[in-house]
């Protein structure tokens, strides 16, 4: 991918993009909401949608933040990968990428669907969201529609766009020619695909690409146009995507041997750098490695291999030398919550103390203090402990939704149901845009369902806060609010 800047796709798609490790390795020490450490995750309970570790979460590609790439370097050092070699001597590698749309027409809104059946076409009014129509005809309005939450609209138009290269529906198969701008949008559309739960679709429009080993995605290619340029046209990051795939599909052992074969290459790319004597370029890709690295953790996790997560964390992540403090206390907490996961009290205990110990002398507790400290008070089943453990982490980061799900889980299983719910309820009406997402809904329509039996009048009032505060969910709205499907 080439080094975009002046408000292209990449400020919104980043080269690297963030990991499922971001809301514990963030530099900026900033909980992502959309991949909390949810308190719930160490009990037994089947309440609460799955939200941190035990079950895969989609890395959030899909940011509507510029993306932070700490190291610069050329063209030439990010895109370094080698040409496909053909399988017999003297021959032409002939496998060539040929990509197309699987859908004839727009991605329908989910949201419009639901309220409609349950509440009518009068409330539908009240929707108000951006479209395709509303924005430019190009990657500025993709990432208008991003910026706004609007995914599967911009899906749409990456849609439309493709199309203009000649690879909409009913061209996969047929040949094309692609350009970094031509891949780009192919990542854009796929990622927003993950990111929206749109498995079927991902893995049909993924297929054509493969791994990205056809001779026709590197400039070498293409002679005339890229006279001088070598290496992938296709940006890390889609590689990636396409290495992660089939964690999406419940193929954690395909996704291993993929992603172990991208971090032996980023590793090579890292050697020959260390070689050239180019320390700057040498980080980078070394931070490229680390990344997928922490993809395969994920593998790990669901095939419950813990013994490679040890390797790979105390072995590979915390041995980098130009590791800082706050990474070294970020891959310690990470590490400490994984053992929740496998029910190891002591062992998370025992590396949240390294993290803590890495903090700054005489420096109060942080976030990640009070977040790792109230999850050890919930695997000991201190509910009330871990309550106003949570309640002081949110002075830190008010609104914050991951904390705000922890406390009201806490609160429940302390037996304070209608607190829980009162709790849930302030947050949405104080800030709905926010703290309306998947996993507060999932919990708040349980926590209705436990507190009486005519709990679909108060599941109605959140679907009318969904419709006009919330342009897409990742799940179905049915599976979302526990609604039962109306004739």
């Amino acid at each position: 991918m080439t080094n975009n800047s002046n408000g292209r796709l990449s400020e919104y798609f980043a080269n690297d993009p963030p990991s499922f490790f971001d809301e514990l390795t963030n530099n900026k020490s900033r909980a992502k909401e959309t991949q909390p450490a949810n308190a719930a995750e160490t009990n037994s309970s089947n309440m609460l949608a799955s939200t941190f570790t035990g079950c895969f979460q989609p890395p959030e590609y899909v940011e509507a933040a510029e993306a932070d790439e700490p190291i610069t370097v050329s063209d030439e050092v990010r895109n370094l990968w080698q040409l496909p070699t053909p399988s017999e001597p003297g021959k032409q590698a002939t496998h060539l990428i040929t990509p197309g749309l699987h859908i004839a027409n727009d991605l329908p809104d989910p949201i419009s669907i639901a309220v409609t059946q349950h509440l009518g076409q009068a409330e539908l009014q009240q929707r108000k969201i951006l479209g395709v129509e509303d924005v430019t005809q190009d990657e500025r309005g993709i990432r208008t529609l991003i910026n706004a939450g609007c995914f599967r609209a911009a899906v749409n138009l990456t849609g439309r766009l493709l199309t203009i290269y000649g690879q909409g529906y009913g061209r996969a198969g047929q040949p094309a020619k692609h350009s970094p701008h031509s891949l780009q949008l192919w990542f854009t559309r796929l990622a927003l695909l993950a990111k929206l739960g749109e498995y079927e679709l991902l893995q049909a429009e993924a297929e054509p690409f493969d791994q990205l080993n056809g001779p026709d995605v590197f400039y070498e290619y293409y002679t005339e146009m890229y006279k001088g340029k070598h290496g992938s046209i296709a940006c890390f990051s889609f590689r990636l995507l396409l290495a992660e795939l089939p964690i999406y599909l419940g193929k954690p052992h395909l996704a291993l041997d993929r992603l172990s074969e991208l971090h032996v290459i980023s590793n090579e790319i890292k050697e020959h750098y260390d070689r050239l004597k180019n320390a700057n370029a040498a980080e980078f890709w070394q931070r490229r490695a680390e990344r997928v690295l922490q993809s395969i953790i994920n593998c790990a996790l669901m095939m419950k291999k813990f013994s490679m997560i040890d390797d790979i964390m105390g072995g590979m992540l915390l041995t980098r030398s130009t590791l800082s403090k706050e990474e070294q206390r970020s891959l310690y907490s990470a590490w400490g919550r994984i053992y929740l996961q496998i029910g190891d009290i002591f062992g998370a205990e025992q590396k949240f103390a390294v993290s803590r110990r890495l903090r700054e002398i005489n420096s109060p507790p942080d976030l990640r203090d009070l977040v790792d400290k109230g999850l050890i008070a919930v695997a000991k089943n201190d509910f009330p402990e871990a309550y106003l453990i949570f309640q002081k982490a949110l002075h830190l980061d008010s609104g914050n939704t991951m904390i705000l799900n922890n406390m009201g889980v806490c609160l429940l299983y302390a037996g304070k149901l209608k607190d829980a719910i009162n709790l849930y309820e302030r947050a949405i009406n104080l800030n709905p845009q926010k703290s309306l997402n998947e996993s507060l809904l999932v919990n708040l329509s349980t926590l209705y369902e436990l507190e009486s039996n005519n709990s679909n009048a108060k599941k109605l009032n959140l679907l009318r806060l969904i419709n006009r505060f919330k342009p897409d969910l990742n799940i179905s709205v049915e599976i979302c609010l526990k609604l039962q499907a109306t004739n």
